[in-house]
Formats: C-alpha cells, sequence, structure tokens
C-alpha cells in the first residue's frame, strides 16, 4: 500500500512538469519563475531516487518494483529540462535587455 500511493504522489507531481517545460519553451523568459525553486526539487528527486538505491529491500525486490524510480527517473529529467528552459530563457531575457539599451 505504501508504494502505490508513493506512485501516486510521484504522479501526481508529474503530471504538471510537462506542461510547465511546455509554459517555459513558449514564455521565452524567466519572470515567474524561480531557479532556487528548482533546484531543491532537482536535489529532492535526486534524494529520492539514491534513497531506491541504498534501499535493501527494494533493490531485493527491484524486479518487481522498478516502476517505482522508474517515475522518480521521469519527473528528475522533467525537472532537468525545466532548468535547462530557464538557462536559456535567461539567456534570452539578457539578449532582450541589451537590445533595449542599445
Amino acid at each position: 500500500m505504501a508504494e502505490l500511493l508513493e506512485i501516486i504522489m510521484i504522479v501526481s507531481f508529474g503530471a504538471s512538469w510537462p506542461l510547465n517545460v511546455i509554459k517555459s519553451y513558449k514564455a521565452r523568459t524567466t519572470k515567474g519563475k524561480s531557479i532556487a525553486f528548482l533546484l531543491l526539487i532537482f536535489f529532492g528527486y535526486i534524494a529520492g531516487i539514491t534513497s531506491k538505491f541504498v534501499n535493501a529491500d527494494y533493490m531485493a525486490n527491484f524486479a518487481s518494483k522498478w516502476y517505482v524510480l522508474f517515475f522518480y527517473v521521469l519527473n528528475f529529467l522533467m525537472v532537468g529540462a525545466d532548468i535547462v528552459m530557464y538557462i536559456r530563457n535567461l539567456k534570452l531575457d539578457k539578449e532582450r535587455e541589451n537590445e533595449a539599451n542599445k
């Protein structure tokens, strides 16, 4: 039951990340985004993934429980993509600022 609840939590969190990445891509700005928040979530997923690898019970049953780790990794990649979009958008913001100051 605990694993099912964990999957529900991870899927719920993960459902919003693809939409957030698309929004970041289309917005082309960092306004309204927090790199500190993204990095905190990113490192949280690193901790969650690491916790699976150091949990002997989980690793002993990995063949039948791989899907839990899959969702952690998927969310980690989505947050990573949003961080990349943040960096791209920061560069675009600076280019626009430079153009406006000319």
